[in-house]
């Protein structure tokens, strides 16, 4: 049997005087059910937990619309919620970005301290974090000193002078190597 699958992006949450994104969740439904769509998915992107959008306004009132509309089959797939892998990518996420964390500074004290709850990062994680993964240090690239970068970048020009000097050594014969026995002579 032959499936074929239409994607649609619409929105929903349209709620007070102020007219919303669109298209409209219940205005596409009545749509697609007009138009002969007999089975529909929801797939809520933007919702990583279950909650009212979710349980009520999709699962109930959006089903019924879909029913009454003509789609005979409704399914909504569920939100991330507590799956370990999203846990453990999200909280990935935030540890990598938290060395980018003054990028994104406010002036005003007052609303600094509403962003974020007050406290130092390591309080925060070992009340958020139950695997103390270590967080990474602020890279800077060409920064000068005991850095990340610098360790980067004098490990490869250290191992690009190792290579060169064994090329010659073993190309023209002569070097430490072989004055030390280390690579007998080939002639």
């Amino acid at each position: 049997m032959a499936s074929h699958w239409i994607v649609l992006m619409f929105l929903q949450s349209r709620v007070g005087p102020v007219e919303w994104l669109k298209p409209y969740t219940d205005e596409t439904i009545i749509d697609l059910g007009r138009k002969g769509v007999k089975s529909l998915l929801a797939v809520p992107i933007s919702f990583v937990s279950e909650h009212i959008e979710t349980l009520e306004e999709i699962d109930v009132e959006y089903k019924e619309l879909a029913l009454e509309s003509g789609i005979e089959k409704w399914g909504r797939v569920p939100a991330l919620g507590c799956e370990p892998t999203f846990i453990s990518d999200l909280a990935d996420a935030v540890i990598e970005s938290l060395p980018y964390v003054g990028a994104m500074a406010v002036s005003n004290l007052e609303a600094r301290q509403s962003l974020v709850p007050l406290g130092s990062v390591e309080e925060l994680l070992a009340a958020y974090d139950s695997k103390r993964r270590e967080l990474p240090p602020p890279v800077t690239v060409w920064e000068w000193g005991w850095t990340k970068s610098a360790e980067t970048w004098n490990g490869r020009a250290a191992m690009l002078a190792v290579l060169v000097l064994l090329v010659l050594e073993v190309t023209t014969g002569q070097g430490f190597l072989h004055q030390w026995g280390i690579l007998p002579l080939v002639r």
